[in-house]
């Protein structure tokens, strides 16, 4: 359900999910991609203990 509600209101995961979906691969994979790239973001987080940052560049 996160994934989902990241769809509609994340403009990067909603992009992420467009751009899989023009790949060519299947709704249910997509979304698979944005549950991982959930976990990644909530993870790395947590490990800093720094807030989200939509520009953060590396």
């Amino acid at each position: 359900m996160p994934a989902l509600v990241a769809i509609r209101y994340n403009p990067l995961m909603l992009d992420l999910y467009e751009r899989l979906q023009q790949k060519g691969k299947p709704k249910k994979v997509a979304l698979c991609a944005v549950m991982r790239k959930l976990l990644v973001i909530s993870y790395g987080v947590l490990k800093s203990g720094q807030p989200f940052d939509v520009n953060y560049a590396k």
